[in-house]
C-alpha cells in the first residue's frame, strides 16, 4: 500500500475498527479516526501515527448525524482528500422481535445502515473530487446472511449493508473506486458479549471447521489487502472471515 495515502475509519474507538486503524497506520497511511464516546484508544493511534511522521486525527461524531459525517470529510480534506474509507460504526442491542420498539429499530438502522450510507456516500464525493480513485469497504457480518434471535434490526441493517456497496460498486466503477463488503464471524471483541459467555464464546469457536478464534487482526489483514492496489480487480464482492462457520 503505497504511503501517505488517506484512510477514514469509522467505529475505531475499539475492536475491528480500532485494529484496521492500526494496521493503516503500520502501512503508512494517514488517518482520520472516527469515535463515539471514548477517545482513549483513537488517541493512542493518533500518537503512534504521528510517531511515525503520518498525519492523524481523531474525531467525535455519530455516524447517524449526516453533517458530522460531513466533519470525518473535512478532516480529511486537511490531509488531501480521501483514497480509503472503512464504514465500520454499528451498535448491536439485543432485543426480543416481540419487544422490540420502533425507538429501537429505528435507532440501529440509523447507525448501522444509515450511517454507513452517509459515509459511503461523504467518502465517494471526495474520492471522486481527488481524482485518484479509491477504495471503500463496509463491514457487515454474517447475521446478515443468516438472521440472529433478540438481532432482527442488526441482522436488517447488516443485509442492508450488501445491496448498498453492491450499488456503490455499480456506479462508482467509472470513477476507479471499489467498493467491498466484509461480513465478519464471531470475533473477539466486546460486541459479541452482550450475548455470549466468554465460555460460550470459547465453545463456539472450537466447532468451527477451522477451529480457533477469530481476531480483530484477521478482519484488519483482509482489510488492508482489499483497500490496496493488490485488489485492484475486486469489487462489489463480500468477503467472509469465520473459520468456516458460514458458507453461502
Amino acid at each position: 500500500m503505497p504511503e501517505y495515502k488517506t484512510a477514514l475509519v469509522t467505529g475505531a474507538q475499539k475492536g475491528i475498527g480500532a485494529s484496521i486503524a492500526k494496521a493503516l497506520i503500520n502501512e503508512g497511511v494517514n488517518v482520520v479516526l472516527n469515535y463515539l464516546d471514548d477517545d482513549s484508544t483513537v488517541s493512542s493511534l493518533v500518537r503512534e501515527a504521528t510517531d511515525k511522521g503520518l498525519k492523524a486525527e481523531a474525531v467525535k461524531a455519530n455516524v447517524a448525524n449526516r453533517s458530522e459525517v460531513v466533519n470525518l470529510i473535512d478532516a480529511a480534506e486537511k490531509f488531501g482528500g480521501l483514497d480509503y474509507a472503512v464504514s465500520n460504526a454499528a451498535i448491536y442491542p439485543r432485543t426480543s422481535l416481540l419487544d422490540m420498539t420502533e425507538e429501537e429499530w429505528k435507532e440501529v438502522l440509523d447507525v448501522n445502515l444509515n450511517g454507513c450510507f452517509f459515509t459511503l456516500q461523504a467518502a465517494a464525493r471526495s474520492m471522486i473530487a481527488k481524482g485518484n480513485g479509491g477504495s471503500i469497504l463496509t463491514i457487515s457480518s454474517g447475521a446478515g446472511f443468516k438472521g440472529a434471535a433478540k438481532g432482527a434490526h442488526y441482522s436488517a441493517s447488516k443485509s442492508g449493508l450488501f445491496g448498498l456497496t453492491k450499488s456503490a460498486a455499480l456506479e462508482l466503477a467509472s470513477h476507479n473506486i471499489r467498493a467491498n463488503v466484509i461480513a465478519p464471524g464471531l470475533v473477539d471483541t466486546d460486541q459479541p458479549r452482550g450475548e455470549f459467555s466468554n465460555e460460550d464464546m470459547e465453545r463456539i469457536w472450537k466447532t468451527l471447521p477451522l477451529a480457533g478464534k477469530t481476531e480483530p487482526s484477521d478482519i484488519a489483514d483482509l482489510a488492508i489487502f482489499l483497500l490496496s492496489g493488490r485488489a485492484s480487480r475486486i469489487t462489489g464482492q463480500i468477503l467472509h472471515v469465520n473459520g468456516g462457520g458460514l458458507m453461502p
